[in-house]
C-alpha cells in the first residue's frame, strides 16, 4: 500500500495504529503550488505525532472554494508531490468544501490548522471537541502563499 490511500484505508490504518499506541496528526489543504510555507507547516504537523495525514481537497473541492481557474495542478499531481515528502505519511482526498466529514471518520489524535484560526473560529470545532482531538495551530510563513505566487507570475 502506498502513501495515497482511500477514506476506508486511512480509517483502518488509524484504528490499527491507535490500538498499537501510535499517534496520528492530520491536516488539510489544497496544496496547489507547493512552497516553503507548506513544507514548514507539514514538517511541524509531522513532529507532533508518529504519523501525519494530509486530507487533500479534490479538484472539485478546490474549484468550489477558489474559483474556476483553480487548481493550477490537478489532484493526482498534488497528491503525488505530497507523498514524495518525508514529512507526509498518508494522503487522502475529499470532495467537499470542508474536511469535516473525513475528520469525523478518521478521528486522528491531533488536528493542525493555520494560526489564523482559533478554537472559537475553527470550522471543525464541534468535531474536534466531540472526539477529543487535540488541536495545534501552526504559524504561517509570512508572505508565502499560492495566491502570492500566482499574482507574481501574472504581473
Amino acid at each position: 500500500m502506498g502513501k495515497r490511500v482511500s477514506k476506508e484505508e486511512i480509517v483502518k490504518i488509524v484504528r490499527q495504529g491507535q490500538r498499537e499506541g501510535k499517534t496520528f496528526a492530520a491536516t488539510n489543504g489544497c496544496f496547489d503550488i507547493l512552497h516553503v510555507g507548506h513544507i514548514r507547516y507539514l514538517e511541524a504537523t509531522k513532529k507532533l505525532a508518529d504519523y501525519s495525514i494530509v486530507m487533500l481537497n479534490s479538484d472539485f473541492s478546490v474549484k468550489s472554494l477558489k474559483g474556476e481557474s483553480r487548481p493550477i495542478n490537478g489532484e493526482d499531481d498534488r497528491a503525488e508531490i505530497l507523498t514524495a515528502l518525508n514529512c507526509v505519511d498518508y494522503v487522502v482526498l475529499f470532495e467537499e468544501k470542508s474536511p469535516a466529514n473525513l475528520l469525523e471518520e478518521i478521528k486522528p489524535d491531533i488536528y493542525t490548522k493555520g494560526a489564523d484560526y482559533t478554537i472559537e473560529t475553527l470550522p471543525e470545532r464541534d468535531i474536534v471537541l466531540r472526539n477529543n482531538i487535540k488541536v495545534e495551530f501552526i504559524k504561517f510563513v509570512e508572505g508565502k502563499s499560492t495566491t502570492n505566487i500566482i499574482n507574481k507570475i501574472n504581473h
